[in-house]
C-alpha cells in the first residue's frame, strides 16, 4: 500500500518533535554535568563541549531538524509546523523523569495555552509563496520592508546581547530566548534559500555559482551558532520544561512574522483569519505570562556558605583551589 506525501510528512514531523524534545533534556543534563566540572554555560563557560551527553543532545537535535526540513518537502507547513508543539510535551515528560523538574498546575495550563495559541496562529497563517530560484529569494530579501525588518531585528539582538544580557540574562528568560528566536527567524529565510539551491542543483540547475547562495549559507552558519550558544545558556540557567515552550512560541511567532513581511502573504487574508490570528497571539501571551509566574526558581545557596580560595593575587582565578563549607556550625 502506497504511503501518501502527507503521511510521510506527518511521520517525519512527529519523529522530528520526538528527537528535538529529547535533545533539550540531553543537552540540559550534559550542561549540568559540565557545570560541576567547570564554569557554567550561563556564566560564559564552554566546558559542555567536552561532555558526551551534551553532544548526544546536539546530534539528536540535528537529526530532528533534518527530519523537520524533509517533512516540509512532503507536506504543507500548515500540517508540519503545529506538530512542533509535540516537542514541548516530550521535553516536559522527560524533564519530569530525568531532571526532576516539575511544572505546577498553573504552569501546565500555561504550557497548554502556549500550544493552543501557537496552533491557532499557524493554522490561520497566510500561505507562503515558494520561490523558484535563489535569485528570486534574494530579490525578496532586498525589498525595503524586509530590509527594515532585518535592521530592526539585528538592532534588538545587539541591544539584548550588549545591554540586557549582563543585567538580566540570569533572571529573565526572554533575554536569551529573544536572541535565539530573533536570529532563528532570519535563519529560516537563509536555510530556505539553501534548500532551494540544493534542490535546483540536484535537478541540474546549478545555484552554487551565485554569490547570493554562499551569502545565505554564511548567514545561516553565523545565526545557527548564535542560536546554539544562547540556547545553551537558557537551558543551563532556567527550567528546561519552561525553556522549550517559550522558545517554541517565540520562534514560531517571529518566523511567521518574518515570512509574512518578506513574501507579502498577508494581503490575501480575510477578516476571519486575521481575527483568529489575533486570538492566537493573545492566547500565547497569556500562556507565556502564566509560565513566568509559575516558574520554579533556582535553589538559593545554603545559609552560612563560605568559599575559601588559595589563589595567589599574582595568578589567575583558574589556578585557584576552592573549598566550600556549608555547615552553619563553622560560624559559631
Amino acid at each position: 500500500m502506497a504511503v501518501s506525501d502527507n503521511s510521510r510528512g506527518l511521520i517525519l514531523a512527529m519523529l522530528s518533535s520526538l528527537f528535538i524534545g529529547t535533545s533539550f533534556i540531553l543537552k540540559k543534563k550534559g550542561l549540568q554535568r559540565a557545570a560541576a566540572a567547570g564554569i557554567r554555560a550561563g556564566g560564559g563557560g564552554y566546558t559542555y563541549l567536552l561532555e558526551p551527553l551534551w553532544w548526544a543532545g546536539m546530534i539528536t537535535m540535528i537529526v530532528g531538524e533534518v527530519a523537520n526540513f524533509v517533512a516540509y518537502i512532503y507536506a504543507p507547513a500548515v500540517l508540519v509546523t503545529p506538530l512542533g508543539a509535540l516537542s514541548i510535551i516530550v521535553s516536559a515528560v522527560l524533564a519530569n523523569f530525568m531532571l526532576n523538574e516539575r511544572l505546577r498546575r498553573m504552569g501546565i495550563l500555561g504550557c497548554v495555552s502556549c500550544i493552543v495559541g501557537s496552533v491557532i496562529i499557524v493554522i490561520h497563517a497566510p500561505q507562503e509563496h515558494t520561490p523558484s530560484s535563489v535569485q528570486e529569494v534574494w530579490n525578496l530579501a532586498t525589498q525595503p520592508a524586509f530590509l527594515i525588518y532585518v535592521l530592526a531585528t539585528l538592532s534588538i539582538v545587539l541591544l539584548l546581547m550588549l545591554h540586557f544580557e549582563p543585567l538580566y540574562g540570569q533572571t529573565n528568560i526572554l533575554v536569551y530566548l529573544g536572541i535565539c528566536s530573533l536570529t532563528g527567524a532570519l535563519t529560516v529565510v537563509s536555510v530556505k534559500a539553501i534548500g532551494i539551491a540544493i534542490k535546483l542543483t540536484l535537478e541540474g540547475i546549478n545555484q552554487f555559482g551565485y554569490p547570493q547562495t554562499w551569502l545565505f549559507f554564511s548567514v545561516a552558519v553565523i545565526f545557527v551558532i548564535t542560536q546554539l550558544n544562547y540556547l545553551n545558556k537558557a537551558l543551563d540557567t532556567f527550567n528546561a520544561a519552561i525553556v522549550s515552550p517559550i522558545y517554541y512560541v517565540m520562534f514560531t511567532t517571529l518566523t511567521i512574522t518574518a515570512s509574512a513581511i518578506m513574501f507579502k502573504d498577508w494581503s490575501g487574508q480575510n477578516i476571519s483569519s486575521i481575527t483568529s490570528e489575533i486570538c492566537g497571539f493573545i492566547t500565547v501571551l497569556t500562556g507565556t505570562v502564566i509560565l513566568h509566574m509559575t516558574r520554579e526558581e533556582e535553589p538559593a545557596p545554603p545559609i552560612g556558605t563560605i568559599i575559601w580560595s588559595d589563589a595567589d593575587p599574582s595568578k589567575g582565578l583558574d589556578e585557584a583551589h576552592f573549598i566550600t563549607l556549608n555547615n552553619s556550625d563553622y560560624f559559631d
